[in-house]
């Protein structure tokens, strides 16, 4: 669909006013990064909308597996966001007028969108992000420096951070932003990154070992000098 039928006749292919947007978490240098989408001066979250003939869980599958182009990507209901001015007529305005785009105000885009928001971990060295028709340019962002973003795009990512603390009390789901094999220090930090709190190590290890998730491989680590870790991959 190129982009003028997508404006003009999108109402006819989607959900009426129904988006989905997409909080995509990695970790890079002792820090958790999302991935934004720069589209005009702002960044917003990468999604899309929701075929008139699918189920709205394939649609998120399919939207974060083009965006990042991972084929069974870690993915989570994360909430609804839907507030009654929820409206982005002003953004695509100005992005249509800065682009040489017709404009014009009765395009299907332009109406208030209720957004149903997933998160997802991923690891960054297999993700390769791809950019839409709308959008310039895409980055990771530490999520300590977001940039100015689109509506409450912003609030998306900072719920999403909130509910991954949560989660990782309840499952077994940092693993997913680390390499297939990575050591107990390694995981120990991240989850101290995720919880931005010091934890005891022995005792994390212990409760990661006691869950019976990981199997240990026969070869140490050897990249730090003088302590050799073992390695380990999800069973």
């Amino acid at each position: 669909m190129n982009i003028k039928e997508f404006l003009e006749r999108g109402g006819d292919y989607f959900l009426p006013n129904m988006s989905i947007d997409l909080v995509i978490i990695g970790y890079e240098d002792h820090a958790l990064k999302c991935l934004l989408l720069r589209m005009g001066e702002r960044w917003l979250l990468p999604g899309g909308y929701i075929g008139a003939n699918e189920s709205v869980d394939d649609s998120a599958k399919q939207i974060l597996s083009n965006r990042t182009g991972l084929e069974d990507p870690h993915l989570q209901f994360l909430s609804v966001f839907g507030k009654r001015d929820r409206k982005f007529r002003d953004e695509w305005k100005q992005f249509f007028e800065r682009s040489g785009l017709d404009w014009k105000e009765d395009y299907w885009i332009n109406n208030r969108f209720v957004s149903l928001v997933y998160y997802s971990l991923v690891n960054t060295q297999h993700t390769h992000p791809m950019v839409g028709n709308f959008d310039e340019a895409f980055a990771w962002f530490p999520f300590d420096e977001l940039p100015d973003m689109w509506m409450d795009h912003k609030d998306m990512v900072l719920e999403a951070r909130k509910r991954l603390k949560d989660d990782i009390h309840q499952e077994q789901l940092s693993y997913k932003l680390l390499p297939e094999e990575f050591t107990m220090p390694e995981l120990h930090r991240l989850h101290q990154t995720i919880l931005e709190e010091k934890l005891d190590r022995s005792r994390f290890q212990k409760k990661m070992l006691a869950s019976g998730l990981f199997e240990r491989l026969p070869e140490r680590h050897k990249d730090a000098p003088g302590r050799n870790p073992y390695q380990y991959r999800v069973k």
